[in-house]
């Protein structure tokens, strides 16, 4: 289990304890957060929010946040989609904090609570497990309302369909839809198009806390948290996409899949697969302009599979809902991105309205 933890100048004393009480337990694995004194003020807000988004994540399992009373870490976390922090000031109460609300982070008030009690409130709340049943489907109704109300599309649980409705993502789509747009716009939005749906996608990238010296003074700051990219468009209209997608993470490694339709059966054939080689430990944005039937996402997403990929989020601009479908029946843990679900495809496999073919139109080909 990982776990990660963080508290304000108020919480670090406790915090400091904590980490120490978990250091070297078999199957326990902690992280510090920060902040990394108790002699400089900093808000609890900072620290909540990063914690909670690595979690909400993924890239925990759970998360522990001190600060003063713990109302201000539990409120802050709370704001995130996917976490549910409870603050809980005994045993019984992170018991049934877990039980009953399958909470997933803690927070602790150090001005509050004596070190023997929060010792045994972490390891309480750490050894009880969620006990299901009734408490599933209020739970569940938890993350229904977050995911319509906020969107929460990067849970670790996967399986959502995201539809942008950005009005500079809507504006820019128009443009690519109309028949009349030249080559090099339809390509250059393509790539702009691309750019936005990345950045609200990557809103929830962990980050980590550095020193900073600006013209003025030394201050704390955020950077991301090594997070490990990949890029891999499916050949050819998803190169389209990925220049504006390197434009923001330009670290992020690329590959490429190669795919055709066979002519008889017309199933997509692989043709060509070049992968980073450590593909297993990346988070991968698979790009197709186009989610028309589905096929050659489906299988582009088999082949990252097996060689390794886990992490996998479909990035497309126009979608069909015959395409979502195939996509999701064979890999439900993948989140599909578009700017448009459109009406549905046409006897020729095209997409209504649609665009029309996205890779003739961004190379000028026929």
């Amino acid at each position: 289990m990982k776990i990660l933890i963080g508290s304000d100048h108020a919480g670090f004393e406790l915090k400091q304890k904590i980490v120490s009480h978990l250091k070297g337990r078999e199957g326990l694995e902690v992280e510090d957060f920060g902040t990394d004194t108790s002699e400089v003020s900093c808000d609890y807000t900072d620290i909540a929010l990063q914690v909670g988004r690595s979690v909400a994540h993924g890239d925990a399992d759970r998360g522990i946040l001190v600060c003063g009373t713990g109302l201000g870490m539990e409120i802050a976390a709370n704001k995130v989609s996917g976490v549910y922090a409870a603050g809980c000031w005994n045993k019984e109460v992170a018991a049934l904090s877990r039980q009953h609300n399958n909470s997933n982070v803690l927070t602790l008030g150090a001005r509050v609570l004596d070190e023997k009690t929060a010792m045994e409130v972490v390891d309480t709340w750490l050894a009880t497990e969620f006990e299901g049943g009734r408490h599933i489907r209020r739970t569940q109704k938890i993350c229904a309302y977050e995911r319509s109300a906020n969107r929460a599309f990067n849970n670790g649980q996967g399986g959502q369909v995201v539809i942008f409705d950005h009005p500079l993502v809507q504006h820019k789509l128009s443009i690519i839809r109309d028949k009349n747009t030249p080559v090099k716009t339809f390509r250059e939005t393509v790539a702009e198009i691309a750019s936005l749906m990345v950045y609200e996608i990557t809103r929830d990238l962990p980050l980590k806390m550095i020193d900073v010296e600006t013209p003025v003074t030394r201050t704390k700051a955020y950077a991301i948290a090594g997070k490990k990219l990949a890029v891999v468009p499916i050949l050819r209209a998803g190169l389209g996409m990925m220049e504006g997608v390197l434009n923001l993470i330009p670290n992020a490694k690329i590959g490429h899949i190669g795919l055709y339709r066979d002519p008889q059966t017309l199933a997509p054939v692989e043709y060509y697969c070049k992968l980073p080689g450590d593909i297993e430990e990346r988070d991968i944005f698979l790009l197709d302009p186009m989610l028309a039937t589905g096929g050659s996402s489906a299988a582009a997403i088999s082949l990252i599979k097996k060689r390794g990929g886990r992490k996998i989020s479909l990035v497309c601009m126009i979608g069909a809902p015959e395409g979502v479908s195939v996509v999701h029946e064979a890999h439900p843990d993948v989140n599909i991105f578009v700017a448009a679900l459109d009406s549905h495809l046409n006897e020729h496999g095209y997409i209504v309205p649609g665009l029309g073919d996205a890779g003739d139109r961004i190379f000028g080909t026929r």
